[in-house]
């Protein structure tokens, strides 16, 4: 046991495949939240007029089989919610994304566009709009520019590459600095000297 920790704490230390960070800057947002516990990352901006965008996200689900990851700098893909407020408003809107590596970047695609009456009231059947708009049979070309337009608004709010490309760096090594973290807690529970009689443990009567 303490070898393959140890194996695999020197493997995660010396790696240095999320060390290559490629174009990427947070534009003009800044991080509100960003807990070393927490698998989430929360950006805000606010801009003169007084409208606010806020972005959260993290890591999805495996983009490629075991197979092709070898390829890929990034394995996984990154859900992504912009909520998007307008100044003496309650409603905003939110758009449920999901951001994957493409070529040497990374790209987004909108899913859902929710227009919610209050930040605080979202009910679970609320009309999300059009599940990928592309998946569309009748007026596809339609449906395709709708999405392109969309994604020119956020664009133009600063949600673009080099935003993206942040945010799947940045995740990326966060759960590489966790699971590391992780393995070192095993590691010093496995091997912590028994000092001192530990009560024993009956897994019909519990501890006694």
């Amino acid at each position: 046991m303490r070898k393959m920790s140890s194996s695999e704490i020197h493997y995660e230390l010396s790696s240095n495949r999320y060390q290559i960070s490629r174009s990427s800057s947070l534009g003009d947002f800044v991080v509100d939240y960003d807990s070393p516990q927490s698998q989430d990352v929360v950006l805000r901006r606010k801009f003169e007029s007084g409208e606010e965008v806020a972005v959260s996200a993290l890591l999805g689900s495996f983009s490629l089989p075991t197979s092709e990851r070898e390829d890929s700098l990034y394995a996984r893909d990154v859900s992504m919610k912009v909520c998007v407020k307008k100044p003496g408003l309650s409603s905003l809107l939110q758009f449920d994304c999901e951001i994957y590596e493409e070529g040497s970047g990374s790209q987004y695609q909108i899913q859902k566009v929710y227009y919610r009456q209050s930040p605080v009231h979202i009910g679970p059947s609320d009309y999300g709009g059009p599940f990928r708009f592309s998946d569309y049979d009748c007026n596809v070309a339609l449906h395709y520019d709708l999405e392109r337009a969309l994604k020119v608004y956020l664009v133009d709010k600063g949600v673009g590459e080099e935003l993206t490309n942040f945010l799947m760096h940045h995740l990326h090594r966060k759960e590489q600095g966790q699971y590391v973290n992780w393995l070192q807690k095993l590691e010093s529970f496995v091997l912590k000297p028994e000092r001192q009689k530990s009560p024993s443990f009956d897994v019909t009567k519990g501890f006694r």
